[in-house]
Order: structure tokens, then C-alpha cells, then sequence
């Protein structure tokens, strides 16, 4: 029985209307984390020509400040899944965040004691490192909370909307940061973020809980969730006890030699490095490559962000849509992320015209494209074995995210290297036939089975 067929289980009592599904609100609340998550990690991108001007950074050494924050993030990832397989999302969230956001506002500080251009590096490199440490956990976190509290049949359209809050996050935070900075200075930009990211920390930790013990879940939402394949449990003390998979070499050996896993890897290290251009070098391209003003870059990078969004969205429901009307899970996963990757390969049109408008529109096909097609997490919430679904997640969050290592660092020195972005783009736009090979690779999708009592998805 579902809850819309219980009627007094889910309307409220005072007001006579249909009950939000707390299922619902949690997804909102991780979705606007997410948002401040890639609005601090991308804040470089809209600063990084004021803070380079002020503080006498060259290119390559943007560059190596744009990579540090995923040199962090990707050793972080495996200990950040441990963690979360052993203490659960809602500690191990809400530490994160309040972390994160204190090294983002320290930001704001360096360079106002006058220092040598080299400190000055040293510092941002090194705050940026943390930063990438202490966000590590977040996605993963993301994911297993998606899996704890949303059916098989709902959870691509929430991983792809927790997703696609990347894209939300340029789309409001650029134009906001770029005004900031602008008018106030860059400081104030990481004055904002540090209130922003405290604030969530106290709501995740006042108001979150797991699915059986959270005041506002009915039982009959419980039902819908647990008959669905949510795995309402997996947060549970003892549930994480009982299903915590030894890291021994056998188990290891497991997870890193299965074939639809390493396709997952594949296929998320191509996302991840059109992610990273976008929310790295992007608007500096616009600024040095393009000749826009710092105030134009924060609204024009909102256009293809938006269009991210929307395809982000698209991606997770045209995949549950597939799955309603009878689809494999295959099909319905692999269909919106082929057709989204292809599309994103047009990025390289970019350095064939000079027109600033047409290169604007192809970046947002580019990005519809490259949103549609990022269902990685959702795929790792199909395939993940309960017993490690942290780890497994932080695993392939770990290989997407070695493309933040590569991408700025490459474009950097391609560009000080050619004079231009050409070969740059040409570099980008190439992960888009990566991601395609992933998809191959990747094979059937179904549960990992680490034994006999395991099912399969």
C-alpha cells in the first residue's frame, strides 16, 4: 500500500492537504548542501583573475591552486567511505560540512598581512587542500543517503537531482559571487560561503535522522520506501555493524576487479573532467579568452549551468521513466548517458568560431549533454553491495575526481604553452568518447554480490 492511498497517513491534520513525503525534504536539504558544496569549490573559478591580480599568481600556478582541491578530495575518498560505513551519514555530514565551510572562510584572510607571492600560493594550496579533504565524504554521503531512503524505481531522479545541484550552483552562485567580488572584493565572496555552510551544518544536524526513527516519516511512506528496495536500515547502529564488509584482500580484489565498476570509473572520470573545466578554467576563458568583463562572466556562466541543470534532471527521469515502462535497468540508465556524452563531445566547436554568442550556445549543449549523461551515482547505488556501499561509492568518486587533478593542471600548461584555448577544448571534449568506452565497458548493471545471502538488483 502506498502512501497516497492512505489519506488521513499522509494529510495534515490541520490544513486537510496532501503530506510532503519527508523522503522529499531530505533530498531538497542535500540538495542545497550540495550547492554550497560546489559553490565553494568553485568559487576560485569566479575569483581567481581578482585573487591572481592581487596576490601576483601566473597561470600555471592558478592552475596547480584549481588541482589541489582534488589532490584532497581524492585520497580523502576512500577513509571519508570507511567512515561513512561505520558512523553513518548524519555525523559524518554534518563534521564535513561545518569543516569545509571554516576552510573556505579562511580564504578570505590571505594576503591581508603582505607575503611573497610564493607564501601567498603555499596558503591557498594548502587551504585548498583541505578543502578537498574535508569535502571528500560529501557525495558519497549523498549516495548512501539516497539508498537508505529512496525505492529502486525513485533513485535516479534523486541521485540526478543531488546531481544536478552543481549546476544549480553556478547558476545562482556565479552571477552572486561575480557581483560580490566586483563591487566588495573577492574576500567577501568566502565571507558568504562560511555563513551559508555554518548555517546548514546546524539545520543537517538539528533536523536529520534515519528513516525509522524520524519524527516526521509515516509508516506507510516507511512501507513505500522498505517494499521498494530502499534500504531504510543501513544507517541503523547495528545494521552497519552487521553489514560492514572487511577490507581484507579478498573483498578488495572484489570491488576493484569488477568489470561494471571499472566501467563506472571510466565513464565518471570523463564526466568529472568536463565538470572541472567548467567550474575551473571556464570563466577565466570567458575573461582571458573571450575579452568579457568579470560581471559578464558571472551571467554568462549561468546560461550553460543552467542548462546542466536541466539536463542533470532530465537524465534521472528520463532513466526512471525507461524503468517504469519496462526497461532493463541497463537500457534505462545507459540510454539518457550515451545520448548526454555524445552531446557533450561538441564542446571542441568552441575554438572553430570567434563569436562569443555562438560559443556560448554550444557550451550550453555541451553541458544539457554532459547533465543527461552524468548517472554515475546512480548506476553505483544500483551495483553497490549493501555491505560497502560507502566505500564502493568513495571509490568511484575517487577515480572521477583524479580528472580534477588532470584538467587544470593540463589546461593550464597547454594554454601558457599554445597562447589560446583551442587545444585546450579540443583536450576536454575528447572525455566525451572517453565516457562513451566507459559505458561499454561497463556491461550489464545489476547488484555486486559479495555472497549468496546478497540480492541482486
Amino acid at each position: 500500500m502506498s502512501e497516497t492511498e492512505t489519506a488521513p497517513a499522509v494529510a495534515s491534520t490541520a490544513t486537510g492537504r496532501r503530506r510532503i513525503p519527508t523522503r522529499y525534504l531530505v533530498l531538497s536539504l542535500i540538495f542545497i548542501i550540495t550547492a554550497i558544496n560546489y559553490a565553494d569549490r568553485s568559487s576560485l573559478s569566479i575569483t581567481g583573475s581578482s585573487i591572481s591580480a592581487e596576490l601576483g599568481f601566473s597561470t600555471v600556478q592558478l592552475g596547480y591552486i584549481f588541482s589541489a582541491f582534488s589532490w584532497a578530495y581524492v585520497l580523502g575518498q576512500l577513509p571519508g567511505g570507511v567512515l561513512l560505513d561505520r558512523f553513518g551519514a548524519r555525523r559524518i555530514y554534518a563534521l564535513s560540512l561545518a569543516l569545509w565551510t571554516v576552510v573556505t572562510a579562511a580564504i578570505s584572510l590571505v594576503g591581508l598581512i603582505t607575503t611573497p607571492v610564493l607564501v601567498a600560493v603555499t596558503i591557498v594550496f594548502a587551504l585548498r587542500l583541505l578543502l578537498g579533504l574535508f569535502e571528500s565524504p560529501a557525495f558519497p554521503a549523498n549516495a548512501r543517503v539516497a539508498t537508505t531512503w529512496f525505492p529502486t524505481a525513485e533513485r535516479g531522479r534523486a541521485t540526478a537531482v543531488f546531481n544536478s545541484a552543481q549546476y544549480f550552483a553556478t547558476a545562482l552562485f556565479a552571477p552572486v559571487m561575480g557581483w560580490i567580488t566586483h563591487e566588495f572584493g573577492w574576500r567577501w565572496v568566502f565571507v558568504m560561503l562560511g555563513v551559508l555552510g555554518l548555517t546548514l551544518a546546524v539545520v543537517w544536524s538539528r533536523w536529520m535522522d534515519s528513516p525509522r526513527h524520524h519524527r516526521r516519516v509515516t509508516p506507510a511512506e516507511l512501507d513505500t520506501m522498505t517494499t521498494g528496495g530502499a534500504l531504510v536500515d543501513l544507517d541503523e547502529a547495528r545494521t552497519r555493524a552487521e553489514q560492514r564488509a572487511p577490507l581484507d584482500r579478498r573483498t578488495i580484489a572484489k570491488i576493484f576487479s569488477t568489470r561494471p565498476l571499472w566501467g563506472v570509473y571510466i565513464s565518471q572520470y570523463a564526466v568529472n573532467a568536463l565538470t572541472y573545466f567548467f567550474i575551473t578554467w571556464f570563466p577565466v576563458y570567458l575573461v582571458e579568452g573571450r575579452g568579457l568583463s568579470l560581471l559578464e562572466v558571472g551571467f554568462v556562466a549561468a546560461l550553460p549551468a543552467l542548462c546542466g541543470f536541466a539536463g542533470g534532471l532530465a537524465g534521472g527521469f528520463v532513466s526512471d521513466a525507461l524503468l517504469r515502462r519496462g526497461a532493463s535497468l541497463t537500457a534505462a540508465r545507459k540510454i539518457p548517458s550515451v545520448t548526454g556524452m555524445a552531446l557533450a563531445t561538441s564542446i571542441a566547436l568552441c575554438s572553430l568560431t570567434d563569436s562569443s554568442a555562438l560559443i556560448v550556445a554550444i557550451m550550453t549543449l555541451a553541458f544539457f549533454g554532459k547533465g543527461l549523461g552524468a548517472l554515475g551515482w546512480a548506476i553505483t547505488t544500483d551495483i553497490a553491495p549493501p555491505q560497502a556501499t560507502s566505500f564502493v561509492g568513495s571509490t568511484m568518486n575517487a577515480f572521477g575526481n583524479a580528472a580534477g587533478i588532470v584538467t587544470p593542471i593540463v589546461i593550464g600548461y597547454t594554454v601558457q604553452a599554445t597562447g589560446s584555448f583551442d587545444t585546450a577544448l579540443w583536450f576536454v571534449a575528447a572525455h566525451g568518447v572517453l565516457a562513451l568506452i566507459g559505458f561499454a565497458v561497463m556491461g550489464k548493471i545489476k547488484r555486486i554480490e559479495f555472497d549468496t545471502r546478497e540480492k541482486t538488483a
